[in-house]
């Protein structure tokens, strides 16, 4: 399960979110490390109190990992303006991850995962692609065809660098230690979509091409993926996502996948809420994660997003929507449930 932005929160409504999230029965969240650090930690203090297993996304957008030189991309009103990963400032980026990870350490908090970044493939996180002054013209499909190419690939080596760092940063804390290490989730934007609305985003398979030929592979678990698939009949959902995931391997054979974000969308604002067209393709969504779990090339799945975003929110009408609880019953992964 997914809940964005706790650290914006006070502490009784993180306690009061969190708590529902429990509640519902869900057994796994994914939380942020972001601005303001110590709100982002009282958050996952709850909800390890709560007993929920925490993935740690790192939000690379802080920036504090970046020098005051350093000047976002402009978004032209349309997107986020986002700092650049090639500005990215190695040395800093370890100093903040280090003392954020002792201080969650010392409170006792284990992290089940930590992804560092979030669709850095797409213009909206990633500053070193381009947001178009004016959308419509066709845009790149290959990291040849960006704008700015060697920028892109600059950071695409510091990424490589953030994720040796994390690695070695979590490894030696004293709790979690054993967390898996999840390369950012990938977006699944359609080039059809980059055009319409004028940004750069490469699929998802160029991009984990780029990351194994700089050798990635040796400091991750695992590589994140989001998946939309829309409202879809359960063969051509299937379908979808099978396309999507066909660079995840088994783990005799290389690096599985984490689906750190996915959703269905449901439109409706009345309550008590009309779930029935929703919760069919959640079920089939979920038959097609679970046949990739049995593979072993999908190791876990967390929906997104559970009270704040109206059209994929699972939590509506004041409790858990009927496809809120098929979206989150947990699957038996090696003897566990996530």
């Amino acid at each position: 399960m997914n809940r964005v932005n706790l650290g914006w929160l006070s502490h009784s409504e993180q306690e009061r979110v969190l708590k529902d999230i429990a509640a519902s029965g869900a057994t796994d969240v994914r939380l942020s490390l972001s601005r303001p650090v110590d709100k982002s930690i009282e958050a996952l203090a709850i909800a390890s109190r709560l007993g929920l297993r925490i993935l740690l996304e790192i939000q690379l957008a802080n920036k504090s990992y970046y020098p005051e030189s350093a000047r976002p991309r402009t978004g032209f009103g349309r997107l986020w303006d986002v700092y650049r990963l090639s500005d990215l400032d190695i040395d800093r980026y370890r100093k903040g991850l280090r003392d954020a990870l002792r201080r969650i350490d010392a409170l006792g908090i284990r992290l089940e995962a930590i992804e560092p970044g979030n669709e850095i493939n797409h213009a909206g996180y990633n500053g070193d692609l381009a947001v178009y002054r004016k959308p419509g013209a066709p845009t790149p499909r290959t990291i040849a065809d960006l704008k700015d190419r060697l920028a892109f690939e600059r950071g695409l080596d510091n990424y490589v660098r953030v994720l040796e760092i994390s690695r070695e940063e979590v490894r030696a804390t004293v709790h979690s230690r054993k967390a898996t290490v999840v390369s950012a989730g990938l977006s699944d934007a359609s080039a059809k979509e980059a055009d319409k609305r004028g940004l750069e985003r490469l699929d998802p398979r160029v991009f984990v091409a780029a990351l194994r030929n700089r050798g990635a592979e040796s400091f991750i678990d695992a590589y994140g993926i989001h998946i939309y698939p829309g409202r879809k009949a359960a063969g051509a959902l299937a379908t979808r996502v099978n396309s999507l995931l066909d660079f995840c391997q088994g783990a005799d054979q290389g690096k599985p996948c984490w689906v750190t974000e996915w959703g269905i969308a449901n439109t409706a604002r009345s309550c008590p809420v009309d779930d029935r067209a929703r919760e069919g393709a959640v079920r089939a969504m979920r038959a097609t994660l679970g046949e990739l779990m049995a593979t072993g090339r999908l190791s876990a799945a967390y929906y997104y997003d559970w009270d704040t975003e109206p059209t994929y929110r699972l939590w509506r009408c004041g409790k858990l929507s009927p496809a809120g609880a098929a979206a989150i019953r947990p699957a038996e992964i090696e003897g566990r449930a996530r």
